[in-house]
């Protein structure tokens, strides 16, 4: 699983990615690297100055929540690990289950920000793939060897927004799928027990 992978790394940054994005035509693409790199830049900054808060865990959660909402492509992250079963949810179901998504990504990895203490990430590059733009940024903590994340960009819903992050080769958005569908067989296919369930998982 992915959150022992990450856990055996002590590092856990923008976990709130996890969604596939269509992809898109060529011709309707209108991200640049350019503006890629500078979207990430900002998230980064924003990781690195919640590292460096000396505020709380509790209040670093908080923080990290606003971050996700800010950078990361909620909506489609959340739809994308759900699955099929979302296309049949009112919108008020539908607008539950993305807020409830949201609070639990952001306990599920938010709450490991104290390790990361001392450390820092950094972007390093980036590159065009199909419809979409992987940024590339060299995660250094103490007293281990820096490792790469490639962050995954796309302006599919109208904005810069990041989709997925792929961590020492492995898919946020594929994990976060198979929780959530965890979740909902332990459920039935009961997506109102799966909203409870969300809101104090993490």
């Amino acid at each position: 699983m992915l959150i022992s992978k990450l856990t055996r790394r002590n590092f856990v940054t923008l976990s709130a990615a996890a969604g596939a994005v269509a992809a898109l035509p060529s011709s309707a693409f209108a991200l640049n690297d350019a503006q890629a790199k500078a979207l990430i830049d900002k998230a980064v900054a924003d990781i690195n100055k919640v590292i460096s808060s000396g505020k709380s865990l509790d209040r670093m959660i908080k923080d990290f929540e606003k971050i996700f909402v800010k950078y990361g492509d909620v909506s489609i992250i959340a739809r994308s690990a759900l699955g099929p079963d979302a296309r049949g949810l009112s919108k008020s179901q539908l607008n539950a289950y993305t807020k409830a998504f949201q609070g639990y990504i952001s306990r599920k990895y938010g709450k490991r920000f104290n390790e990361f203490v001392g450390g820092k990430v950094e972007v390093t590059g980036g590159r065009p793939v199909k419809s979409f733009y992987e940024v590339n940024a060299k995660v250094t903590l103490r007293g281990q060897k820096p490792f790469q994340v490639n962050f995954l960009v796309s302006d599919k819903s109208g904005k810069n927004k990041f989709f997925d992050l792929i961590i020492e080769g492995i898919s946020l958005r594929l994990s976060e799928k198979a929780e959530i569908g965890a979740m909902l067989d332990r459920r039935k296919g009961d997506i109102n027990g799966l909203i409870q369930d969300l809101k104090k998982a993490g």
